[in-house]
């Protein structure tokens, strides 16, 4: 293999604040599930830090290349999801490949990266037909993964694909067009949710109403986050953590357990780390040299803020529980080789823009 290929350095300074942001989160893991499960996490995070170094030497042009291939084929995962699935607590969204991954993490990727794909060579605000051809996308993939069922992943790849969208520069007639259409369609969607999806909706408005049950989630995060104060109770001291009282701690409700034995400083904390990754993404979009280039870092950069929004909004009970968990920092596999993944496109980006003709 070629030489030059293992010449190209992550960005700097992206790199420092992910392994801090990382580090940081091995610590809360190691409170919320022991060592076990600090290890296998610091494996995958060593394979995600490993894919970024090695996507961090492709070329840009490269990404655009491909993109159609690699979104039929992330398309081609969930399909088969429905015929050798593994069903995990009545949701069938893992493949097992030797290793077990969730395709719909991948989407998160591949679905972005086609709808900047499509308005790579068009001018910008795209024109209708462009935009159509942007929903379609959006909608295969977000539909695929709805079905397994999995409402938080369907949104949250919607959602990437409609940074695109926006970014592109889209007028805000369309924007306030859609959330009205989105508002009016609400009564419709409520249909087609699953009954355990509606409950989670009813019970994030009035979690008192079933406290042992639907609502237990949601009263224990609010418990274990107010308990914490502002300094917290110290690390490995959080009862609601340490007594199973809350659930999902080392996944969906981790920020919970930060709360409680970190504080107000600790959120703080992380939160500020996050916010520097956010600018610093933004800043390597910003300069980039090309329509896809810049879409596809833009909407990433966006995604990860989304997944941070909704994981907060979570835990506190200002949004349903929609099983999102808090990126870089809940115990995962996939989630975590995705999002490092990501960062690899923005550090490519990042390191190979002096070769891209404007």
């Amino acid at each position: 293999m070629n030489k030059r290929f293992f010449t190209y350095i992550p960005d700097p300074v992206l790199l420092v604040l992910l392994m801090l942001l990382m580090g940081y989160g091995l610590v809360v893991l190691y409170s919320a599930g022991g060592m076990v499960l600090v290890e296998r996490q610091a494996v995958r995070i060593a394979l995600g830090l490993s894919a970024l170094y090695f996507i961090t030497q492709i070329r840009p042009e490269r990404f655009e290349q491909f993109t159609p291939i690699i979104y039929v084929g992330s398309i081609m995962l969930l399909v088969a999801v429905f015929f050798f699935g593994i069903s995990v607590k009545g949701a069938q969204r893992w493949l097992d490949l030797g290793i077990s991954i969730q395709p719909s993490e991948l989407c998160k990727i591949s679905l972005p990266m086609m709808v900047a794909w499509i308005f790579r060579h068009t001018a910008l605000p795209p024109n209708w037909k462009y935009l159509l051809a942007a929903a379609v996308a959006i909608g295969i993939g977000a539909g695929l993964i709805y079905k397994q069922p999995d409402l938080g992943t369907s949104i949250l790849v919607s959602a990437s694909g409609i940074f695109v969208i926006f970014l592109a520069g889209i007028s805000w007639k369309f924007i306030l067009g859609g959330l009205v259409m989105g508002a009016l369609s609400l009564p419709v969607l409520w249909q087609f949710l699953h009954e355990y999806q509606r409950q989670r909706v009813l019970m994030f408005l009035n979690p008192e109403a079933d406290p042992l049950n639907y609502g237990w989630n949601i009263i224990q995060s609010k418990i274990a986050i107010g308990s914490g104060g502002f300094w917290g109770k110290g690390w490995t001291e959080g009862s609601q953590t340490q007594l199973d009282f809350l659930p999902e701690h080392s996944t969906d409700f981790i920020l919970s357990v930060l709360s409680e034995e970190f504080g107000f400083f600790g959120v703080l904390v992380l939160f500020f780390l996050y916010t520097l990754i956010i600018l610093r993404c933004f800043f390597i979009a910003q300069q980039a040299k090309t329509t896809y280039n810049r879409l596809l870092c833009g909407a990433l950069t966006l995604i990860f803020f989304v997944y941070i929004t909704i994981n907060a909004g979570m835990i506190s009970g200002v949004l349903p529980v929609v099983g999102v968990p808090l990126p870089l920092v809940s115990y995962g596999g996939t989630s975590v080789l995705t999002l490092l993944a990501s960062f690899g496109i923005i550090t490519s980006v990042h390191s190979h823009k002096k070769l891209i003709q404007q």
